[in-house]
């Protein structure tokens, strides 16, 4: 459905190292660094991946192309693929301890997944989910 994801950054450095601790959890790893944007991918697609191959990068973080500051979204979400309930915690937990805030604790949503909902440096709302 989506070629990737891309969400804006103010500061590219200290979003990145964010990132790198939170998606860590779910198998999704760094791959890419240039001076505008970070690229990540999953784990399974690492052996796929060369320098300058950008086809498997599935989420970016980048500052804004026209150099103004980034802002989130009012309703704009974004959801990632999380194993087990114990990722989703790991997750969130993560996230708190290193700058994030809550946006809703790990726990059941909708009578059968199991959700946690943050806000990044930027205030982007992530959220992590799982099926089990």
């Amino acid at each position: 459905l989506f070629a990737f994801i891309t969400i804006g950054t103010n500061n590219i450095f200290k979003g990145g190292e964010f990132y790198d601790k939170i998606l860590k959890p779910l198998s999704i790893v760094r791959v890419e660094t240039k001076d505008r944007y970070i690229g990540y991918c999953k784990i399974d697609n690492l052996n796929l991946v060369k320098e300058g191959q950008s086809e498997l990068i599935e989420f970016y973080l980048m500052r804004p192309f026209n150099l103004k500051t980034a802002t989130n979204g009012n309703g704009t979400m974004i959801v990632f693929n999380a194993k087990n309930q114990e990722q989703v915690d790991e997750f969130y937990n993560i996230a708190i301890n290193n700058g994030g805030s809550s946006e809703g604790c790990p726990g059941p949503r909708h009578g059968e997944h199991y959700y946690a909902y943050i806000r990044d440096l930027d205030n982007n709302k992530i959220c992590v989910f799982c099926a089990d």
